[in-house]
C-alpha cells in the first residue's frame, strides 16, 4: 500500500533531494522584490481550467513527483500530498531577487549569475519530475535567463509530463499584479494579490508558442484576471 510522502522543501541555498527541509511560513506570503506594496493582500477564489487540465493527467495515479515554483504554502503541500504525490517546492522569485539584486532584470545576462541561479532553483536530475506548477514566475526573466530556465525545465521533467504556467494577457503593461496561488480543489484556485511587480517581458499567444516550441504541445485558457493559463506538454 502506497503511503503519501511528505513534501520536500529547499531553501535559498539549494541542497540535494533527501535533505532536511527548512522552516517555511504556513501563510505562503510572497512579497514582490521590486514592486510596490498595496496595503493588505487581496484574496479571491475562482475556477481554473489550466489547473483542472493539469490534474486530469495525474489525479488517477499515485507516487508522482511534482515541483512547485511558487514557494511552499500549506494548502499546496497538503493538497498534493493528500493525492499521494511527493511535492518539491522552490521559492523561485525570492531566489531570483537574491541572485540578481533589487532590480531583478539588471544583470540577467551574466553567465555566472545564471549558473548560480539554476543551481539554487533547478538543480535536479534528468527526468526527475512528473509535473511542474510554474505559476507566473517566467514573466520576470529576461530572454537570456528565460531561455536557460526553460531548457533546464525541459531537462528535469520526464517526457509526456505537464507544466502549468501563467502569463498576463495584456502585453503593454509596465507593472503586473504579484500573485500567490493556493490550490483549493482540482479545478479551483485561491489567488492572493500582494502589490505590483515589473515584468521583464510580456507575451502573446504567438510568442508563447515560440517560447515552448521544443515541447510537444501548448494549450491556452484566458481568465477573468486577464491571465493566460498555459498547459505545456513536454
Amino acid at each position: 500500500m502506497f503511503e503519501p510522502l511528505k513534501g520536500f522543501f529547499r531553501g535559498s541555498r539549494g541542497g540535494q533531494p533527501g535533505g532536511n527541509p527548512p522552516a517555511y511560513s504556513p501563510s505562503g506570503a510572497r512579497l514582490p522584490a521590486n514592486g510596490r506594496g498595496s496595503g493588505e493582500p487581496t484574496h479571491s477564489t475562482r475556477p481554473s481550467r489550466g489547473l483542472e487540465e493539469f490534474f486530469v493527467h495525474i489525479r488517477d495515479t499515485t507516487g508522482l513527483t511534482i515541483l512547485d515554483l511558487g514557494g511552499a504554502t500549506q494548502k499546496n503541500v497538503s493538497f498534493i500530498t493528500d493525492l499521494g504525490h511527493r511535492l518539491y517546492s522552490e521559492d523561485f522569485l525570492r531566489i531570483l531577487h537574491e541572485a540578481f539584486g533589487p532590480d531583478d532584470a539588471a544583470d540577467q545576462t551574466n553567465s555566472g549569475r545564471i549558473e548560480y541561479f539554476l543551481k539554487q532553483t533547478l538543480d535536479y536530475p534528468q527526468g526527475h519530475f512528473d509535473g511542474v506548477l510554474v505559476w507566473d514566475v517566467l514573466e520576470y526573466l529576461n530572454p537570456v535567463l528565460l531561455g536557460a530556465v526553460v531548457e533546464r525545465l525541459q531537462y528535469i521533467v520526464r517526457p509526456k509530463a505537464y507544466m502549468l504556467a501563467f502569463f498576463h494577457s495584456d502585453d503593454k503593461l509596465e507593472e503586473v499584479p504579484s500573485y500567490t496561488f493556493r490550490i483549493e480543489q482540482l479545478n479551483t484556485l485561491e489567488i492572493i494579490q500582494q502589490g505590483m511587480r515589473r515584468p521583464a517581458q510580456l507575451y502573446n499567444n504567438r510568442s508563447l508558442e515560440k517560447l515552448f516550441g521544443r515541447f510537444e504541445s501548448v494549450k491556452f485558457f484566458l481568465t477573468r484576471e486577464r491571465l493566460r493559463e498555459v498547459i505545456i506538454k513536454v
